[in-house]
């Protein structure tokens, strides 16, 4: 029987050195936030406001839902998105 391995998705927030949010989808959320700080492979935004901090995280499952999320994400104002950042204090520095 042959198994199919899915990654999970996981939607993050990202406060850039301007102070700006930065949203994003990956499946390998430690790689990614490196990326974005060190390497061309970072987004084009952050690539101009690095450092970028880590500052919320949420488990998506698959990647249609991941994507539907950040969407739902990318709507918020900015302060929507600090409430929900506000709203798991583990996250936000």
């Amino acid at each position: 029987m042959n198994t199919i391995l899915m990654s999970s998705y996981s939607i993050y927030i990202l406060r850039c050195s301007d102070d700006t949010y930065y949203t994003g989808i990956t499946t390998e959320l430690k790689r990614r936030i490196n990326e974005h700080n060190t390497s061309a492979k970072g987004a084009k935004y952050t690539r101009s406001r690095r450092p970028v901090e880590l500052i919320y995280h949420e488990d998506c499952g698959d990647k249609p839902s991941a994507l539907k999320r950040e969407k739902a994400i990318k709507k918020l104002t900015r302060d929507q998105k600090t409430a929900l950042i506000h709203s798991n204090p583990k996250f936000y520095v």
